[in-house]
């Protein structure tokens, strides 16, 4: 599924947080989206997911405006990761990679065999299966993350729209969900800090600031040390690490004095 939009603009009591925003994710693609703290990238997924009304733009999929429709219509098509999702502390993990399937029962029918199937299937995916039974309150946060994560797949999506979904997860399972991203053949659209992550597993990035798209396009062109010294206020530049992967290297924040050299004793 492709996932556009045009001119997006968000505001919070009158002040900007997306400015005349476009995004055009191509179906099957994996897109990063980068920033700073602060410069939109929650806001704007929010508006593409329809948790936002946004005050001027479009959201489109496959070309068709999402303006009217029903969340559960749009739960149907796309599904959202946010950051950090509450959940009722005394629920099963399987209970909560279920509420993924709402949008597909009837208020007064229990789950059937399809959606316990997509549940499983999702459990599986990351790696919780042997967690099914598991009282939620009993995960680390990390294992939560992915247990969200798992509801998402259980709704069974044309798209996937993830804000920091690495948050909380070690370096084992960051790599294992970002595999497991690129790797489902679904358009997703994600929110990362770990900007090597990004360099790695996304098909191209968009990088906002200050609530604006300033660079769209593969991570070679869009993390130039020009860039990462005007948005993240480091001197860095993306590298090619010992496997042949893309990463970015730092030399450090900008404007910091030069690292003494180190005596061996």
């Amino acid at each position: 599924m492709r996932i556009t939009a045009e001119g997006l603009t968000w505001s919070v009591a009158g002040t900007p947080v997306v400015r005349g925003v476009g995004v055009d994710v191509a179906p099957g693609e994996t897109v990063g989206l980068l920033g700073p703290n602060g410069s939109g990238k929650s806001s704007l997924l929010r508006c593409l997911a329809g948790l936002r009304t946004p005050d001027a733009g479009t959201v489109r999929y496959d070309g068709v405006s999402v303006r009217g429709w029903s969340p559960r219509r749009i739960a149907r098509t796309v599904a959202y990761v946010e950051q950090d999702a509450g959940t009722d502390s005394d629920l099963r993990v399987a209970d909560v990679v279920g509420l993924g399937r709402t949008p597909f029962r009837d208020r007064w029918r229990g789950p059937d065999a399809a959606d316990r199937a997509a549940v499983a299937a999702a459990l599986e995916h990351v790696g919780l299966t042997a967690h099914a039974r598991r009282p939620w309150r009993a995960l680390s946060g990390g294992e939560r993350q992915r247990a969200h994560i798992a509801r998402a797949l259980a709704q069974q999506p044309q798209a996937l729209l993830l804000d920091e979904p690495t948050n909380h997860l070690d370096i084992k399972h960051r790599l294992a969900l970002m595999e497991l991203l690129s790797g489902t053949g679904r358009t997703v659209l994600v929110a990362l800090h770990d900007l090597s992550l990004a360099a790695r597993y996304c098909d191209r990035l968009l990088l906002l600031h200050h609530g604006r798209l300033i660079a769209a396009g593969p991570p070679a062109d869009v993390l130039t040390a020009a860039r990462l010294a005007e948005v993240f206020e480091v001197d860095a530049e993306l590298a090619t690490d010992a496997w042949g992967h893309p990463c970015v290297g730092y030399r450090g924040p900008l404007g910091a004095p030069a690292a003494a050299p180190r005596t061996t004793l």
